[in-house]
């Protein structure tokens, strides 16, 4: 986000009155100059995906485009206005014209860092594609320049194609000469830790993984994620400036341990199928009993524990009665397939929450009640363990808790606080799983919390630090991949349901870990592939995003295989990834159990 000028939310008439004073200075090229002009500005008709541009909220797409195959689709939100940039080397004293061809509402295309008057132009309204162009000069020790295009906040998406700058080049130099001592060390099951001396002249350096560019770094080291467990790796480091890149490094190789089988794993299967069982409600799906669930389902979580008040911290599960749904079984009949399922070698959880079930953890009070309450429900009917399945507003950040690391907010606190404390009462084999929502988690990747400005969703990313906590007390993670906005994956590219992509890279940056808010210094770190089964709707009535078997395969195939993977590229292959969960058994039952052959036949 560019938030660094104090003016950047002035009306739209001040920044328009400025735009055109500092326009009217400017002494335009004239066509002979222009023609002689090399264009300075790199992959302007983003032929090649975003490369050489910064644009946290950008995306390439195929449609509409100006010219060529590829053009710019960036989206402002309510605080952020989905600026798109490069930083171009220029000559000093020089005159240079920016355009581009536009289309949206308030799009601008400008220059900043010119060493004189920084320049913009804009357009309010532009149904179609609109060439924009404004012109600039140097300052007498200018070398570099920022070009950039931006919307407005809130106003919806705009698309950029084909941006040039036209002008004398820069002295760009050579390139740096390729970095030296290069080392692998700290090498765990999925990771990998580089280190190497800087390369006189480099700005930035560029990591390979057996002959794959797979990252671009400023400083001289880095850990690389989302490995494979056992497996020997290459790497090597090249240096990079405006110049171009040097020779690669010497190759250095690491190998990973062997697979950590940390906490929480509590006897499942090396491929297990979680299911939502409707136990205290009814809705068009019918009621299912839990005998009555087949034996593909490995984790049945009863739907739903709600609080006696959103911030009571007072669990109750109140099973359905039979007016509402018929065949219900009595408490003696349910209590008893519970215990027939745990000889069969299932799990069976009490899930907390749910859409109507907020549950806010405000003080130490609700903690402690929580605690007690949920241990109730445990023991009457002897379950295997708790899912976390908190919606809504029950997590939200303070304003100010910006680090996932080391959580100030109260809510955030007391849940993790009040989970490690069950955890530790019913031991190693106490299941403990949780179901998010995207907006909680992989959206943690761009927003986190009100950001540090303010004026975010608080609830971004607010899972983190729960999920960071408990990484080593957690059986499993299962975001709800559905119900679900755009999200903008490890590749710089929005994803959205109703395709293998959409899972294919939420559970990417689950097992490769990310940067949070983009901040390189705040890493989530990657889960174990044994700890993440992927969240889908059973049929198309239990929730929107819902996709064919096909695309499950083809999310499985790609995960699991490195088969089937479409146009986005993994940081990895996990053939020990946990398995599926689904909303729900009931939908599913509703739906032929379409869901559960699905699985059966991937993983027999």
């Amino acid at each position: 986000m560019d938030r660094s000028r104090p003016h950047a939310r002035r009306p739209l008439a001040v920044l328009l009155t400025a735009t055109a004073v500092a326009a009217a200075g400017v002494t335009a090229l004239t066509p002979d100059a222009r023609a002689a002009d090399a264009d300075l500005a790199r992959n302007g008709g983003f032929e090649t995906g975003l490369d050489g541009w910064n644009c946290p909220a950008g995306a390439t797409v195929t449609s509409p485009v100006h010219s060529g195959a590829s053009a710019l689709k960036a989206t402002p939100a309510g605080s952020d206005n989905a600026r798109c940039a490069q930083t171009v080397t220029v000559k000093p004293d020089s005159a240079y014209t920016l355009s581009g061809y536009v289309r949206g509402a308030y799009v601008y295309l400008g220059a900043s860092g010119t060493g004189t008057t920084d320049v913009s132009t804009w357009t309010q309204s532009a149904p179609d594609w609109q060439k924009l162009t404004t012109t600039f000069r140097t300052g007498p020790s200018t070398t570099r320049v920022t070009i950039y295009t931006h919307g407005w906040y809130g106003t919806g998406a705009y698309h950029a194609d084909d941006i040039t700058l036209a002008g004398p080049g820069g002295e760009t130099g050579q390139p740096p000469a390729p970095p030296t001592g290069l080392t692998a060390s700290g090498a765990t099951s999925t990771s990998v830790a580089l280190s190497w001396s800087p390369a006189a002249g480099a700005t930035s350096y560029a990591v390979y993984r057996d002959g794959a560019r797979i990252r671009t770094v400023t400083g001289t080291s880095t850990t690389v994620t989302g490995l494979s467990p056992s497996t020997a790796y290459a790497f090597q480091v090249a240096a990079l400036n405006d110049a171009g890149e040097s020779a690669r490094s010497a190759t250095v190789t690491a190998t990973t341990s062997a697979p950590d089988s940390g906490g929480g794993d509590s006897g499942l299967p090396e491929h297990a199928l979680v299911g939502y069982l409707h136990a205290s409600f009814a809705n068009g799906s019918g009621y299912t009993r839990l005998a009555d669930v087949p034996d593909s389902w490995d984790v049945i979580d009863l739907a739903f524990g709600e609080p006696t008040s959103v911030t009571s911290g007072d669990i109750r599960f109140e099973r359905c009665p039979a007016t509402e749904c018929p065949g219900v079984e009595s408490d003696a009949e349910f209590k008893a397939a519970i215990r027939a399922k745990q000889a069969a070698g299932k799990k069976v959880l009490i899930s907390i929450g749910g859409q109507n079930g907020q549950v806010r953890l405000t003080t130490t009070a609700a903690r402690d009640t929580f605690v007690s309450s949920v241990s109730r429900i445990i023991d009457e009917y002897g379950l295997d363990g708790l899912d976390i399945d908190f919606e809504g507003h029950s997590l939200s950040l303070d304003t100010g808790d910006t680090d996932f690391r080391n959580p100030k907010t109260p809510v955030i606190v007391n849940l993790i606080s009040a989970l490690k404390t069950l955890k530790a009462k019913y031991g190693d084999d106490f299941v403990l799983t949780m179901a998010p929502e995207t907006f909680f988690v992989q959206l943690g990747h761009q927003f986190y919390g009100s950001g540090p400005w303010g004026g975010q969703d608080p609830r971004a990313g607010a899972y983190l630090p729960v999920i960071h906590a408990l990484r080593d007390d957690l059986t499993l993670l299962h975001v709800q991949d559905y119900n679900s906005g755009p999200i903008m994956g490890l590749d710089g590219q929005y994803h959205s349901m109703g395709g293998a992509d959409f899972h294919i890279a939420m559970t990417d940056m689950l097992l490769t870990g990310f940067p949070v808010a983009g901040d390189a210094n705040r890493v989530f770190p990657p889960l174990r592939p044994d700890q993440v089964a992927i969240g889908m709707p059973a049929t198309v009535n239990a929730g929107n995003g819902h996709v064919s078997p096909a695309e499950v395969v083809k999310t499985l195939n790609c995960l699991t295989r490195n088969t089937d993977c479409g146009s986005y590229r993994t940081h990895g292959t996990w053939p020990s990834l946990r398995g599926l969960m689904t909303w729900s058994i009931n939908w599913d039952r509703f739906g032929g159990w379409e869901f559960q052959r699905t699985f059966d036949g991937y993983f027999g």
